[in-house]
């Protein structure tokens, strides 16, 4: 099969590879049908991520069709469509039976970032995974909103899950670009009653004004404070840090008024932000933070897609077959991009 190999840092070789097979009791095999590239898998490939051993195949945000099963796979057959969860778990730890199951002590990955055991991921023609990691696509679905179920469920998982966001409260969220886009969806199906959004880019404010938010603003235009409370004169009930920056938390930090709910999303960089303690004390937040995604989230976020609430498909702005993912990777760096696609 071909499959885009990662060799060393920025070797991306396209390489025809033996397609595995599910000799495992419950693997399956996949024909990836879509696969979302990830500023996760850009990392694997510039280096800037702890979890790869070359020679790797990144990818992980996947759809496809179940093209062979595995002895004691009960639950899909052969010809399927299925949704892929990139990270596996052992079921049977303590966090797996309370439920947060992307704590699990014995986790793996099928292409991701996070766990330090990683299977070979979809940015080839077939990958390998478990049955527990599977769901079954709805057929009003595409295959390319499919392969963007996990990253619409940790939007799901932050929002409603985390922030517990409510019927017609106020939210703020910093950075429009794919997660971003998709927490605008979220809260706005959720019922948000103003939703304000920040990101330098004049493509991703247009695109999150047409996806649900009532404003959006460049942060670095102006007082950002002041255009929350002209658009929400009590200020904000929840906001969401999307943008994965430091800048994007201090503004964060900046927005807060009595009894917000602040959310630390998009950052995963080891950097350090300073709170006035006693004014935090007394305006009585809350700082939540979410990563990962879990089968339940991966569940609901299936539902909103298939009750037509979240169209994940509405932030795809590129495509490209496999044998393109070098052009692919060159897109990345276009600003009017938001979500990238690789079709094998």
């Amino acid at each position: 099969m071909l499959a885009a190999v990662l060799q060393g840092l920025n070797r991306l070789a396209l390489e025809q590879v033996p397609v595995p097979r599910p000799t495992g009791p419950e693997t399956v095999l996949v024909r990836v049908r879509s696969c979302g590239i990830c500023a996760t898998d850009v990392k694997a490939i510039k280096g800037h991520r702890t979890n790869v051993v070359f020679p790797f195949i990144p990818g992980h945000e996947a759809s496809g069709v179940v093209a062979e099963v595995g002895p004691a796979v009960e639950h899909f057959k052969v010809g399927d469509e299925v949704i892929c969860q990139p990270s596996g778990y052992c079921g049977f730890c303590e966090w797996c039976r309370t439920g947060r199951s992307h704590y699990c002590e014995r986790a793996f990955t099928t292409g991701g970032d996070g766990p330090m055991e990683v299977w070979p991921g979809a940015f080839a023609e077939y990958m390998l995974t478990r049955e527990q990691c599977l769901f079954h696509k709805p057929s009003a679905v595409s295959f390319d909103s499919a392969a963007l179920t996990e990253p619409l469920s940790g939007a799901w998982k932050g929002v409603i899950g985390t922030s517990q966001m409510q019927l017609g409260e106020t939210v703020v969220v910093i950075g429009a670009g794919s997660m971003g886009l998709l927490c605008v969806m979220v809260a706005a199906a959720a019922g948000a009653g103003r939703l304000v959004a920040f990101d330098p880019s004049p493509y991703a404010r247009k695109r999150a004004v047409e996806l649900g938010a009532t404003s959006a603003h460049d942060p670095r235009a102006g007082d950002p404070r002041k255009a929350v409370w002209e658009a929400m004169p009590e200020g904000p009930d929840l906001v969401i840090e999307a943008a994965g920056t430091i800048e994007a938390v201090n503004l964060m930090l900046r927005l807060r008024r009595r009894g917000t709910r602040w959310n630390l999303f998009g950052i995963t960089t080891h950097e350090t932000f300073v709170m006035d303690g006693g004014l935090t004390h007394f305006m009585e937040g809350r700082m939540d933070a979410s990563f990962g995604t879990t089968p339940l989230a991966m569940t609901k976020a299936i539902r909103l897609m298939e009750l037509g609430l979240v169209n994940p498909e509405s932030i795809i702005t590129h495509r490209f077959p496999l044998s393109r993912i070098h052009d692919a990777l060159a897109a990345m760096n276009n600003p009017d991009r938001i979500k990238i696609m690789i079709n094998p």
